[in-house]
């Protein structure tokens, strides 16, 4: 069984997200891509950890990439703390010191910034933990069960 790219990603953000989880992974998180947010925003990644800390990733593949989308404080109230991830032919310079910023390619990453902590509410932590958690598991039910056309939570 094998999870497609959804078709809005270039190659080299899939890439760059490839990077960043198995970055991730090593600091002890699990992530899921496209999450969708309760302000309608979807987040690239979102990574949680065992003790519930809530990371967004938000993967800028090159300077256009970056300069066409301007929602990225709108992810700020979703999460503990709040990164860019991008390549080492982007310039890190226009990215905000108000985030992280990881550097990556298709096999691993680097944080070269770390974004500094917001301490989510306890109610809007566990609703993000619940749409991690429900993106989730319809994901894995999609890949058991590829014929199915029913509609979950």
């Amino acid at each position: 069984m094998e999870l497609q790219p959804d078709g809005r990603q270039s190659e080299t953000a899939l890439r760059i997200a490839r990077g960043v989880r198995r970055h991730l992974v090593r600091l002890g998180f699990a992530s899921l891509p496209e999450v969708p947010l309760r302000s309608g925003r979807r987040a690239d990644l979102l990574a949680v950890n065992g003790r519930g800390d809530i990371w967004i990733i938000e993967i800028k593949s090159s300077v256009a990439d970056f300069r066409a989308d301007s929602k990225w404080p709108d992810y700020l109230s979703h999460c503990d703390r709040f990164y860019f991830a991008t390549t080492l032919e982007v310039p890190t310079e226009i990215f905000p010191d108000a985030a992280g910023l990881i550097i990556a390619d298709a096999f691993g990453a680097e944080t070269i910034r770390e974004a500094p902590p917001q301490p989510l509410a306890g109610a809007t932590r566990k609703e993000v933990l619940i749409r991690f958690g429900l993106s989730g598991a319809a994901r894995l039910h999609a890949l058991a069960d590829p014929e199915w056309t029913g509609h979950g939570p």
